[in-house]
């Protein structure tokens, strides 16, 4: 006679879903807004598809963030890497000029925790929130044989608008001495983390609860700071028409990352001198031997937004930004080129 099976005893038990699924539904119906048309629970979320916006584009992104959640583990939290998620997706959009609408996500694990699960969404929930999105809908997967003991896995899809005369880049726009503005990251935001991991707890043999040197703060919270969203600083910009384009810069650096919104006949010059690289970087760069070259395409070395301006418009973007105490600077210009990036 064949050993009969169920599917708990195939490793995935339904009641584990089903917790989860309560603990995170006060979370999810948090963020609803006006434009949100159904509840948690249906197969699919529903949008009111009618915007303010004179013609309106829509604008769709989807990401996740890496082993940084190997980092949460570690460290026993949870809701930062669900804000990293939401964060991440809202500037990917926000670099084409759109507002966000509302997002979804995905939870995969080798097995379910529902407390676990519940920060995750929460984190999620406080960033939509924020950002006047909604949590609209999402999955929950417990995987054994793909997933390793332990191990949960977190993506996302945000879904945005822009009115067409508000998209970016403005690629015919954009030309020589046109004026890049930085803004600063948090940290890594959510790039880089196999790197950071290993010289931190492979090489250096550090622990999540140890000062890291030079930052202030332990490994745990230098590591697990929250991706930042620019949305609130950048937005009235946008709507004014005073940026010509923006660069999220996530993996591929400074170097990857801006050549994006170039048009072929120019390059970004960056003025190495503008900033410092902030401690924790520097601390990965030397203790991981790496090279600055592999260092500006790998981390974002402090630099988590930048905004292409004209020249002329300078003083008072600088001045918006400043008074929305955002502490932007100039990172560069454009010159002449071939829709790359260089170093001086």
């Amino acid at each position: 006679m064949s050993e009969k099976v169920s599917y708990a005893s195939s490793g995935v038990d339904i009641n584990r879903q089903d917790e989860a699924l309560r603990r995170i539904k006060p979370h999810v119906k948090a963020t609803k807004t006006p434009g949100v048309r159904s509840d948690i629970g249906l197969f699919g979320g529903l949008f009111d598809a009618r915007f303010p916006e004179s013609k309106p584009i829509l604008v769709s992104s989807m990401d996740g963030v890496g082993t940084k959640m190997k980092v949460a583990r570690r460290a026993g939290i949870w809701d930062t890497v669900g804000q990293d998620l939401v964060n991440h997706c809202i500037n990917d959009i926000l670099v084409q000029g759109a507002r966000p609408l509302f997002f979804l996500d995905y939870i995969a694990a080798q097995q379910l925790e529902p407390e676990v699960i519940e920060q995750i969404v929460k984190g999620m929930a406080t960033a939509c929130k924020n950002a006047g999105s909604a949590l609209i809908g999402g999955e929950l997967a417990e995987m054994p044989g793909v997933y390793a003991e332990g191990e949960v896995d977190v993506a996302g899809t945000i879904v945005g608008v822009v009115d067409e005369a508000d998209l970016l880049p403005r690629l015919e726009a954009m030309a020589e001495g046109d004026v890049l503005i930085g803004l600063p990251s948090s940290g890594l935001h959510t790039n880089g983390y196999s790197l950071a991991r290993k010289v931190c707890f492979e090489l250096e043999k550090l622990d999540v609860n140890d000062p890291l040197p030079g930052t202030g703060k332990t490994v745990g919270e230098a590591l697990l700071a929250i991706h930042r969203s620019y949305l609130s600083q950048v937005m009235p910009l946008v709507k004014a028409g005073k940026l010509v384009a923006m660069a999220h810069i996530t993996g591929g650096g400074l170097t990857d990352n801006i050549p994006r919104v170039l048009p072929e006949t120019l390059d970004a010059e960056i003025d190495t001198a503008s900033w410092q690289i902030p401690a924790l970087f520097r601390f990965v760069m030397e203790k991981g031997g790496l090279s600055l070259e592999d260092a500006r395409q790998a981390l974002n070395l402090g630099v988590g937004m930048v905004l292409v301006v004209k020249a002329e418009r300078l003083a008072e973007v600088l001045a918006e930004l400043h008074a929305a105490e955002e502490p932007a600077w100039v990172l560069g210009r454009l010159v002449k080129g071939t829709g790359g990036v260089t170093y001086r």
